[in-house]
């Protein structure tokens, strides 16, 4: 039986291009919304499902700070994926011919300089890939998209200019989803640990749970703040450090850190990506 990876999106888009480079033997299921992947997954349709994180341009992804943690699933992996977009357009046309860019809105404002150097009109689509696939319908030599080489390929548009972004280190951040935890001991070395927890209600409750990883020597990677069920002060917080939570040192952090919050929970303990390094620039 083949195995499936679902992501959000249609096929092209920067999360099939995620998966197929992560996965390469694997065949991808392109859901609607995120959480049509995630019950990809729940369903048995899918055995992992490929879900953005966060980007070194736009930031959080604030869906999947909000779904995840109320998901049922469990991070088993990460993958960097470097955002590169292409102009591209139907054959035919050329950069003489095209007049509008079609794309995500996140997609045009981050190839602003290749909109001004060819005067193009901006025109904000739905996704990426879905605008490939409607400039490859259009067949108009006037209308291009901004998109991957995976649309250009998938919906038969060629590639008039590579490497249209403006910064060169444009990178989303996946965590893989399954619905059973890695089994990784505590002994696996390059280990990560995501945990959400909320703290208490008190003066300095954040600096108090935090104050266990720097005393105890944990790497934190990431921590990310966020409003719950709508209330100024019911305040999440979303944490990736270094280590496997059976650890003497980790395992003495998220106790100390038990002390000042309501609710810890695990979220995910997986193997750093080999990429790591290359992709925060570490």
């Amino acid at each position: 039986m083949t195995d499936i990876i679902a992501f959000q999106g249609r096929p092209g888009a920067y999360s099939d291009l995620a998966c197929r480079n992560a996965y390469p033997s694997w065949t991808t299921l392109p859901c609607d919304t995120f959480e049509g992947a995630m019950e990809a997954v729940h369903s048995g349709a899918a055995k992992l499902a490929m879900l953005p994180c966060e980007n070194s341009l736009a930031g959080r992804v604030p869906d999947i700070h909000a779904l995840l943690p109320a998901s049922g699933l469990l991070i088993v992996g990460e993958h960097f994926q470097r955002v590169e977009h292409c102009l591209l357009a139907p054959h035919g046309a050329s950069l003489a011919t095209i007049k509008r860019a079609h794309s995500h809105a996140v997609a045009l404002g981050q190839v602003r300089r290749i909109l001004k150097e060819l005067n193009l009109q901006s025109v904000v689509e739905s996704d990426t890939a879905g605008s490939a696939e409607q400039v490859a319908a259009w067949n108009n030599p006037e209308d291009a998209s901004i998109a991957s080489t995976l649309a250009a390929e998938l919906f038969g548009l060629q590639i008039l200019r590579r490497n249209v972004e403006d910064a060169d280190h444009n990178t989303t951040r996946f965590y893989v989803c399954a619905a059973k935890p890695n089994a990784a001991s505590a002994d696996t070395p390059g280990l990560m640990t995501t945990f959400v927890f909320r703290v208490r209600n008190v003066p300095a409750a954040l600096f108090k749970a935090l104050g266990g990883f720097a005393t105890n020597g944990v790497n934190m990677t990431k921590l990310e703040s966020y409003m719950v069920d709508g209330h100024f002060t019911a305040t999440q917080f979303m944490c990736d450090v270094d280590g496997h939570p059976e650890q003497p040192a980790l395992r003495r952090a998220l106790e100390e850190l038990s002390f000042f919050s309501r609710e810890t929970r695990i979220l995910g303990v997986y193997p750093a990506a080999a990429t790591r390094g290359q992709a925060t620039g570490d």
